[in-house]
């Protein structure tokens, strides 16, 4: 970075009004408003949308022309020949985007404490000064030249000043993207580049070009790979089954604990004194029988203790809410078996009124168990090592990985099936941050089209619903642990607030529905209307970056990816 942003050849005017949302810049000739070409670069001093640079007596300040006008006299006179004379004298609207102290440019003070004064130099902001800028954004002093940068593209009124973002400050507060394919890529690039990890939840398979890269893993879900249902959490299952709160909930939960507890007595049952009888084993606890009729506990007309005695051995397995353990397979026998009187000492009868009320339970399990989409989501009737748990934690392992592609291009979109398998996905990944497995190794996890993913719930037979939270939690709560959400949309207004008041950088690219604006209004503090102004008038590829860790927003044009996302329109 220049240590002296105030060269005298880059004067262009003096501030002659000073307001707290803006300052006007006098030129004293029109000819300083020209293009010139100083040391190689060309400087344009007349151009709406240019940097500039203000010398305070205390700070300078940096500004962007915002509006130029001439005069009302001298308008009536302007022609072609008249304007290269030094006739004219133009006044400009300049934004002050942030002050910095003046011995040292590098210190960026996030707010305004004070503003220029009358009379001020303003001057043309060299690229080599600005660019040393976004290079230092969110970046503590210490780390200054050695934090991780990533080359997102150039300004877009200037192509020579390239825009270097640290990588710390995109992604160290959450980052949310316009949903522009080019700019996720173009994102994951600077991942691989500076040899971290990412996940990325590929809902189309529009990051298939990634595939090919060495440093890339794919784990197509239905396809090659599966989210084996042993590692869903309760609360997972009952999103899966959609219990009713009334009858239905506690029945499924006591048939989970009662499979669970089988699953350990079967593979422990050589400690049991076990008597096999054809598909039936009769297992002796303490001095009482326990009988497991083809992997499901009978409880009809049997005691209760010993299954209470085999509850409190496995105690710290089978309430462990973040696994399921348990062949999920026999859970509509264990439905049944779960509807009989509790006599406190025996199980008696069968309950005619809980199996009636269980019925579309059952029907449900059964059906969901048997389609062959959720089989291949789940695993229901595979019994392989290998499933995406274990490949993300190969991936999490290997350093000579960067990314991983979880794609969902062959997963179907009845059922809400996408939405569980991605809130099951989230929820692994939040509970691995909770354990501070990337408190070492920070992870990124993009989720592209997040709109299909975020602000979901899902409902039972009786309207009753539960909300999809997971990469909600992540956002509120995994950024101290080292796990950093990327996600991107089309439509900010799907997002729910409690996320976007977490995210801390913005990527907004084109957006005209006026709810979208307001999202991102509303969510971004740094945001002002001035620059949002901007958004409905984008071109392609130009986006507005903002955030926490920026002092000012800046507008740029992002550089093509070198692997180029499957994004095009379909041609007719």
């Amino acid at each position: 970075m220049s240590n002296n942003p105030f060269n005298h050849s880059h004067f262009i005017g003096y501030i002659n009004q000073v307001t707290p949302q803006y300052v006007k810049v006098h030129f004293p000739s029109s000819v300083l408003m020209k293009s010139f070409t100083f040391y190689g670069e060309e400087l344009k001093g007349g151009l709406v949308g240019n940097y500039v640079v203000i010398e305070g007596e205390k700070y300078g300040f940096l500004g962007k022309i915002l509006e130029l006008s001439l005069p009302e006299k001298e308008r009536l006179e302007l022609s072609e020949k008249s304007f290269n004379t030094k006739e004219f004298h133009p006044t400009g609207k300049i934004e002050i985007l942030l002050s910095f102290e003046l011995f040292e440019p590098s210190n960026i003070d996030k707010g305004l404490n004070s503003l220029p004064m009358i009379g001020a130099k303003v001057f043309i902001c060299s690229s080599q000064f600005i660019k040393g800028y976004f290079k230092g954004f969110g970046v503590k002093k210490e780390n200054l030249g050695t934090a991780p940068i990533i080359k997102l593209g150039h300004l877009t009124y200037d192509k020579t000043t390239i825009v270097e973002l640290s990588q710390q400050a995109i992604f160290g507060r959450h980052c949310a993207g316009g949903g522009k394919s080019y700019t996720v890529s173009k994102l994951v690039e600077g991942i691989i580049d500076n040899n971290n990890k990412a996940i990325v939840i590929d809902p189309t398979g529009e990051y298939k070009s990634f595939d090919k890269n060495l440093k890339t893993k794919e784990a197509i879900i239905s396809l090659s790979s599966y989210f084996p249902y042993q590692k869903l959490t309760i609360s997972d299952v009952f999103v899966l089954f959609r219990p009713s709160g009334q009858v239905q909930q506690p029945i499924l939960l006591e048939a989970i604990k009662s499979l669970k507890i089988s699953h350990c007595l079967l593979r422990d049952q050589a400690l049991f004194n076990p008597i096999i009888n054809g598909t039936t084993i009769t297992l002796t606890i303490s001095g009482k029988n326990i009988i497991i009729e083809d992997g499901v506990i009978v409880k009809e007309y049997n005691e209760t203790s010993p299954f209470k005695n085999a509850h409190f051995k496995y105690k710290t397995e089978i309430e462990d809410d973040n696994t399921s353990y348990f062949d999920i397979n026999k859970l509509s026998r264990q439905i049944i078996n779960e509807c009989v009187y509790d006599n406190g000492a025996n199980w008696g009868k069968k309950d005619e009124r809980n199996f009636g009320n269980c019925t579309s339970l059952i029907i449900r399990v059964n059906n969901l168990l048997a389609a062959e989409s959720f089989k291949k989501m789940f695993g229901f009737n595979i019994d392989e090592e290998s499933n995406l748990i274990d490949e993300i934690e190969d991936f999490l392992k290997d350093d000579e990985l960067n990314v991983l592609r979880i794609g969902f291009e062959d997963v179907p979109y009845n059922f809400q099936a996408r939405e569980i398998l991605a809130n099951a996905i989230g929820k692994y990944l939040l509970n691995k941050s909770r354990a501070k497995s990337f408190k070492e190794k920070p992870l990124v996890l993009f989720i592209d089209e997040a709109h299909q993913f975020l602000n979901k719930k899902v409902k039972d037979e009786y309207f009753e619903s539960t909300e999809l939270n997971s990469f909600d939690s992540i956002a509120k709560e995994s950024r101290k642990y080292g796990l950093f959400l990327c996600i991107a949309t089309q439509m900010p207004r799907d997002i729910p607030n409690g996320t976007l008041s977490q995210i801390g950088t913005f990527i907004a690219h084109r957006l005209i529905n006026h709810q979208d604006k307001e999202a991102i209004a509303n969510a971004c503090s740094s945001a002002n209307r001035d620059t949002l102004a901007f958004l409905p008038v984008l071109g392609s590829g130009e986006a507005i970056l903002m955030g926490v860790d920026f002092p000012m927003p800046v507008m740029l044009k992002v550089d093509l990816p070198e692997i180029r996302p499957n994004s095009d329109t379909p041609l007719f």
